[in-house]
């Protein structure tokens, strides 16, 4: 099948793109191998905030003295709040769906998308050649290389999601805004929370004078901060977690009942196929473009968070 475009993922990138094109008449082929919308509707912005939204109720209702109302215990029901939250994506999604499937000249594709050729991508078997090829495939969460990691059961940002039993003590590994939004979720549910950070600071990429200010009102809540560690060792000891920190004054063991890893993105082009377009990507993985979003084969873009840099759907 022969197309004017073809967009590999439906993200936040992906989507105007594809609305725009078909907009304009041209025949689209959209490749997704999950759920549309990308990180922001499934694992992303509309999951969190949804959560975050319901941890602001209890933290308000829990500390209702301060506004002179009264309330007795706080607790959360957490499969109803999971519940509320996957009813609001599914909307979302869902939406995404009927819009796509409104579109006459654009042709959808469920499944892993490779490249064969500059111009040609294989996607279940069948072969689809397009004159434009635009890169949306995302990221997905970073597994750190700590010695018995793999024998430890652990959460990232997507399983973190649809955990229905709430954690005795949650420990954050990565103090950047993942780590942090999902720790301040957490502990206002009711859980003790520890973030442990390789850093001297969370949020390495803000001003100082900020993740300070940041991390002040984050442990007047509650919040446990271990700075400046590095992890070296994972394991699972007598139903808990420990992890193994080497940090300034020297060795410590910390432990508790869950482990969320929050230690960065890795870009998934790995298993792409780049090699056979020729496309070239950093030392990381990300895909190297200019300021048009242009790779450096003609005729292949890559947007979103493949290329690298900050993160973000504004961006």
């Amino acid at each position: 099948m022969k197309y004017d475009g073809i967009i590999l993922g439906s993200g936040q990138a992906g989507n105007p793109l594809w609305d725009s094109l078909t907009d304009r008449g041209w025949n689209v082929a959209l490749v997704e191998k999950a759920h549309l919308g990308g990180t922001c509707i499934n694992y992303g912005c509309t999951p969190t905030k949804t959560m975050v939204a319901s941890a602001q109720i209890a933290h308000y209702a829990r500390n209702a003295a301060r506004w002179g109302v009264r309330t007795g215990p706080v607790s959360v029901d957490l499969p109803r709040i999971v519940a509320r939250k996957d009813a609001i994506v599914r909307q979302f999604r869902d939406g995404k769906q009927s819009q796509a499937e409104s579109r006459a000249n654009l042709h959808m594709y469920r499944g892993h998308a490779r490249f064969v050729d500059r111009n040609k991508i294989a996607v279940n078997g069948q072969t689809l050649e397009g004159e434009r090829i635009f890169i949306n495939t995302g990221t997905r969460p970073s597994v750190p290389r700590i010695d018995g990691l793999d024998q430890v059961e652990f959460l990232t940002n997507a399983s973190l999601l649809d955990l229905k039993t709430l954690p005795d003590h949650l420990l954050v590994l990565g103090g950047g805004y993942i780590g942090l939004e999902f720790g301040q979720i957490f502990h206002r549910f009711g859980s003790r929370v520890t973030i442990v950070h390789k850093d001297r600071q969370i949020l390495n990429r803000e001003d100082g004078d900020v993740a300070g200010e940041l991390q002040k009102a984050l442990e007047a809540e509650g919040i446990r901060f271990i700075l400046n560690a590095r992890t070296t060792r994972v394991a699972r000891k007598n139903g808990q977690v420990a992890l193994s920190l080497e940090v300034p004054t020297g060795a410590e063991t910390l432990s508790g009942t869950h482990l969320f890893l929050a230690t960065g993105r890795t870009p998934n082009t790995d298993d792409l196929g780049l090699d056979k377009a020729g496309v070239d990507t950093d030392g990381r993985g990300y895909i190297k473009v200019n300021d048009r979003l242009e790779t450096n084969v003609p005729g292949i873009w890559a947007l979103g968070d493949v290329k690298g840099g900050p993160a973000l759907t504004n961006i």
